[in-house]
């Protein structure tokens, strides 16, 4: 254990780094084989100097590196402990399956309590945590998913200890959901992203932005026409595979194609119009490292398909029995408030409650102020419940 002091601190806060047993995947979906027989689920763990709080608040994604979270040091100085958890897919959503990261996340909750001490645990689903942590408090609750898409573990099969409370946080409603959001319909030939159908193409000057109502009608529906054919592919790879090889890889071209990010008009909000977190939109649109942009036949059905896919907040929302914090910025490019409002009308009304921080960006950055705002409403909230 060490003690660091974080940027933007004057309080000293002690870094641990937590390892929990993993279950191992029933197929070769992490590459590394250091990591696969290590079987270890790892996150950090951040608390006050002079503090033993009994509140452990985790930070879930189901793919990005949460060790260094930017809430996790000023939640610890509001008197909680600040918890970061990665994944056994960390940095690589090729080949996730969905269901391997909610037994992910039962390992360290479990460790959390049994090991660590912790009272309470609230699970934190930022960004794309969003797909899991609904999804996994509500199977925690009532195990009920025994055949996920794509092949995966049964649920009911496994313990998953619930947590107390969940929150969401700056978190859209889901990666299918998303996914198909941002998806490419310009895109005629899956390998070939520059054959282009100029009439539903949001880059096409011809088009707008601004773009009409009945281009936006057209458009969404491609988005979601697209999503199913690369659905019926994915299957039909999956049927047509020689004896022996359990999934295919491929590459999803275009998916950066939101015309929310060109047109202020569409879902007004505080963000800014012509850029995203990865830089220009249409840049981002091709970029190599992009959301969605490397997968396999079985990941595809179990992640990203609309039609398939189970984690979604919006389907798992419902059924939570604990209290649910639902944060947004208005000034975020990727998880909008309509996402946020989305999950809260889909949250039962006595459990709900939404928070709106005015102006806040996706990742708080250059906006310290901001993130110190969510996380005062945060630590209040969960105190308040104490």
């Amino acid at each position: 254990m060490s003690t660091i002091n974080l940027p933007q601190s004057s309080t000293a806060l002690r870094r641990n780094l937590l390892a929990a047993q993993a279950v191992p995947s029933t197929r070769v979906d992490v590459y590394s084989g250091v990591a696969r027989l290590a079987a270890t689920v790892w996150a950090s763990e951040v608390t006050a100097e002079g503090q033993d709080p009994d509140t452990a608040v985790m930070v879930v994604h189901p793919t990005s590196n949460m060790l260094g979270h930017y809430a996790l040091g000023p939640l610890a100085e509001r008197g909680l402990a600040g918890v970061g958890l990665t994944t056994r897919y960390v940095g690589n959503d090729s080949s996730l399956i969905t269901e391997n990261v909610l037994l992910d996340i039962a390992s360290m909750v479990r460790h959390l309590r049994e090991d660590r001490g912790y009272r309470r645990v609230v699970l934190v689903g930022n960004s794309g945590g969003a797909s899991v942590v609904p999804y996994y408090q509500a199977q925690a609750t009532n195990a009920t998913v025994t055949d996920p898409p794509g092949g995966g573990p049964n649920l009911t099969e496994h313990d998953l200890p619930p947590a107390d409370a969940v929150v969401m946080l700056m978190a859209h409603s889901g990666r299918a959901r998303l996914v198909t959001e941002w998806l490419d319909p310009a895109i005629i030939d899956e390998t070939t992203p520059f054959l282009r159908d100029p009439a539903i193409d949001m880059y096409d000057e011809r088009n707008g932005p601004p773009y009409s109502a009945d281009f936006i009608e057209r458009y969404r529906a491609a988005q979601v026409a697209r999503n199913r054919r690369i659905t019926a592919w994915a299957e039909q790879l999956l049927r047509a595979a020689p004896q022996g090889v359990d999934d295919y890889p491929f590459v999803v071209h275009g998916t950066y194609a939101d015309p929310r990010s060109l047109d202020a008009a569409l879902e007004p909000s505080d963000r800014e119009i012509g850029v995203s977190l990865w830089g220009p939109p249409r840049a981002a649109n091709l970029l190599p490292a992009a959301i969605a942009r490397y997968t396999t036949a079985r990941s595809w059905l179990n992640q990203w398909s609309i039609d398939h896919a189970q984690g979604d907040s919006l389907r798992w929302l419902p059924h939570l029995e604990v209290p649910v914090l639902i944060v947004y910025g208005t000034g975020d490019t990727a998880a909008h408030p309509q996402h946020a409002l989305d999950m809260y009308e889909a949250t039962p009304d006595e459990l709900a409650t939404l928070v709106t921080i005015k102006g806040a960006g996706h990742y708080f950055q250059g906006q310290p102020e901001l993130r110190d705002e969510a996380c005062d409403r945060i630590a209040e909230w969960i105190n308040a419940r104490s």
